[in-house]
């Protein structure tokens, strides 16, 4: 039985390192998101907004929050750049996120 628990045991940690990276990822994501809004909205500051853009992440599970939260910004100002063109624009950075992340 020891191998099995082994095994059982060696799963859990990958689980939770793969959920940890999997944070870290989306995290860096919708930062990235926030600073390429801030620049669209003529934030000031960047940093300070794309902290807001993250932390609405935790409002609800997934990410229709965010997406709601610059949505909402970009309506505020007049900005119209639609739901899908915001989709795609997060899709993006998510890939750059993960490399920026693996690259360490």
């Amino acid at each position: 039985m020891s191998g099995f628990s082994d095994r059982e045991k060696a799963f859990e940690t990958q689980f939770a390192q793969d959920d940890s990276l999997r944070f870290k990822v989306v995290a860096r994501r919708n930062k990235l998101f926030g600073l390429w809004a801030a620049e669209k909205l003529g934030e000031a500051d960047a940093d300070a907004y794309a902290k807001t853009v993250v932390a609405a992440d935790f409002d609800r599970p997934g990410d229709d929050d965010v997406l709601e939260k610059v949505a909402g910004d970009f309506a505020a100002k007049g900005i119209s750049i639609g739901a899908n063109e915001l989709r795609a624009e997060m899709d993006r950075l998510l890939g750059v996120a993960k490399t920026q992340i693996a690259a360490g």
